[in-house]
């Protein structure tokens, strides 16, 4: 399954939980407000305060968001994603999202490129 419109448009207008591994293999979760979707198969997210997750990734980049509509409850569908992490302080992604209006006056850090392998439809 590629990320089609209908994905695209829950990943993009709602929260999603971002799953990583530290070095001894414990899980961590984070919410990111803001994905942006740049391919069928890839993600882009905004490094602004990701401190452990970022170390996370560059131990393991294996990852796994997990996405609900915000209206689940009249409309329940949800989407789990896997995929490999990539992480760049410079260049064309770092570029992409310091130029997204929501990151205004954020640190802008870096981008979390996430190449999707994997979409699984919860509901």
């Amino acid at each position: 399954m590629k990320i089609n419109e209908g994905v695209k448009k829950i990943i993009e207008e709602n929260a999603l939980g971002l799953a990583t591994v530290d070095k001894e293999g414990n899980p961590h979760n984070i919410a990111v407000g803001y994905v942006k979707v740049i391919s069928e198969d890839e993600l882009l997210i905004s490094d602004n305060y990701l401190k452990e997750t970022i170390e996370n990734i560059k131990k393991n980049p294996n990852v796994a968001l997990v996405v609900w509509a915000s209206n689940w409850k009249e409309n329940c569908v949800g989407y789990e994603l896997r995929g490999k992490a990539e992480y760049f302080t410079s260049g064309k992604y770092h570029e992409v999202i310091k130029k997204i209006p929501i990151n205004k006056g954020e640190p802008c850090k870096g981008a979390i490129l996430v190449k999707v392998h994997k979409i699984k439809v919860l509901a």
